[in-house]
């Protein structure tokens, strides 16, 4: 026991959360006329199906279900997936649920996604919804490093969720986008940072709404479905308030949805996704069980 000079137990500083370092690895090629999933390093706490083929008129096109074992996101976490989709490849990586970030610490727990997707690859990334507990605090950063010719679909949403019912707010929140060619030329970057309490109060500059999502769509052909007219609507008529814009140095198109919670967000974004999907895969999407 160590004594502090007026003989007194000194007392030890906090010790500071040691969370998970874990990275997941998932290569996609394109093999024996199909779409198959050539490399896996999935440790704990990620957890994968078996690729299904879900699209009839497209049984090249694989799904994959990622999941979770753990139970969410804990204080200090970092967690980072990485996924390759070669030349020819076409898969579809999607959650079985929404993932939970519990209660934080000064350190944040980090969600970190690093996406390279080949020329005449597809490759939709669409999880469900991290849902922030109340005191969470996460860093979320995406990288996209695509060829010219990749097409590809990304999805991020956030929704807040107190199991208390007492309206607690998130902790804080900060979200990291780039998008770069194969030899390091930055195409897109952003970074954005959100306060939970700022977020969750009544003078909030989201308004009512407390879930938020976006949408980066890559190689995306010049086809009236993708018209930002049509894609707002699709998404408004649910519930939602929906922007769609150029991304610069014609990466692509940028999404961003607003909803009042994550069941509004969560079917807007689906109402988008379903028509992009469509677009750039040549197939509607099938039917996803969860």
């Amino acid at each position: 026991m160590a004594l502090s000079l007026d003989g007194l137990p000194e007392t030890p500083p906090p010790t500071a959360p040691v969370g998970r370092r874990v990275q997941a690895s998932l290569v996609f090629a394109r093999g024996g006329g199909t779409t198959v999933l050539s490399r896996q390093v999935v440790p704990y706490p990620f957890h994968i199906t078996r690729a299904f083929r879900m699209h009839p008129a497209s049984p090249d096109l694989a799904t994959l279900y990622l999941q979770s074992a753990s139970g969410g996101l804990y204080a200090a976490d970092h967690l980072t997936l990485a996924v390759e989709a070669r030349t020819g490849a076409r898969a579809h990586v999607t959650t079985q649920a929404g993932t939970v970030v519990h209660r934080g610490s000064p350190e944040p727990s980090r969600q970190e996604t690093r996406l390279t997707i080949a020329a005449d690859a597809f490759l939709a990334l669409n999880p469900d919804p991290l849902i922030l507990f109340p005191g969470a605090h996460l860093a979320v950063s995406t990288a996209i490093t695509a060829e010219p010719g990749a097409r590809a679909i990304v999805t991020e949403s956030i929704a807040c969720h107190d199991p208390a019912g007492e309206g607690r707010p998130f902790d804080r929140l900060d979200l990291g986008l780039t998008i770069r060619t194969p030899e390091g030329r930055a195409l897109v970057r952003e970074r954005s940072r959100i306060d939970g309490t700022a977020f969750a109060a009544p003078d909030s500059p989201m308004g009512p709404h407390r879930a938020y999502g976006t949408m980066v769509v890559l190689g995306a052909p010049d086809d009236a479905r993708l018209a930002g007219l049509r894609l707002r609507q699709a998404a408004d008529a649910v519930g939602c308030l929906t922007g769609v814009s150029p991304l610069p140095n014609g990466a692509g198109l940028g999404l961003r949805l607003l909803a009042p919670d994550g069941g509004a967000l969560s079917a807007g974004m689906d109402a988008v996704f379903r028509i992009v999907f469509e677009v750039l895969s040549g197939c509607a999407p099938g039917r996803r069980r969860k």
